[in-house]
């Protein structure tokens, strides 16, 4: 009679990726809080040994770029969920708000950046979500939804300064979050509304921290 090992192999695959998730939950908690800690920490805080992580994780900079890649990953589907919503372009519009913030996108991406050397993976990613990000943006301003003058850079200000609220308790980080999302997207909404000052953040200006600058 044939045996076969599938029912093991698939125990130890489960393990493993157990054991990555644990790896990169605490990853993402630390860097998040601190870009510049130590990998050290990482492996204390998912209570794995240094060398175990190690063999998942060559070094600091491919965790980062691991946790950097989720958070494109997780926006881009954000994007073109929106993208694919044929009702109402307002809700579409801020539905994909909501849940790039309550993901916390940012905090894994723009706050990151600078903190590693992104490879050439990465940089397609970010390009994709930027195309989407400018469709997402481009059909609201369509409809007519939008208050003249914004730019799709400022979609990526307010994402920003979101992502940096961090209260200690998730719960209320999110309740913060929320009550100033909605007061931003009542100021995206007034159609009728004068012209902002200033220009809105350049390419060069959003983008100048991924070489640290």
């Amino acid at each position: 009679m044939k045996t076969t090992t599938t029912g093991p192999m698939s125990g130890r695959k489960a393990q493993a990726a157990r054991n990555d998730q644990v790896i990169l939950d605490a990853a993402r908690t630390v860097f998040v809080a601190d870009p510049g800690a130590p990998i050290s920490a990482v492996a204390e805080r998912a209570g794995v040994g240094i060398s175990a992580l190690y063999r998942r994780y060559a070094s600091k900079d491919d965790l980062l770029r691991k946790l950097c890649s989720d958070g494109l990953k997780i926006y881009i589907a954000e994007a073109e969920a929106a993208l694919s919503d044929e009702g109402d372009p307002w809700e579409a519009f801020t539905v994909f708000m909501r849940r790039v913030v309550d993901a916390d996108v940012h905090s894994l991406t723009i706050n990151l950046a600078g903190t590693f050397t992104p490879d050439e993976d990465l940089y397609r990613e970010s390009t994709h979500a930027s195309e989407l990000a400018e469709r997402v943006f481009g059909r609201a301003v369509q409809a007519g939804v939008l208050r003249p003058g914004l730019d799709v850079a400022d979609m990526s200000m307010i994402f920003e300064q979101l992502a940096a609220v961090h209260l200690g308790d998730e719960e209320r980080t999110a309740q913060i979050r929320h009550r100033y999302l909605a007061l931003m997207l009542d100021a995206l909404h007034l159609t009728s509304a004068p012209s902002l000052p200033g220009p809105p953040p350049s390419a060069e200006e959003i983008t100048r921290r991924w070489s640290g600058g």
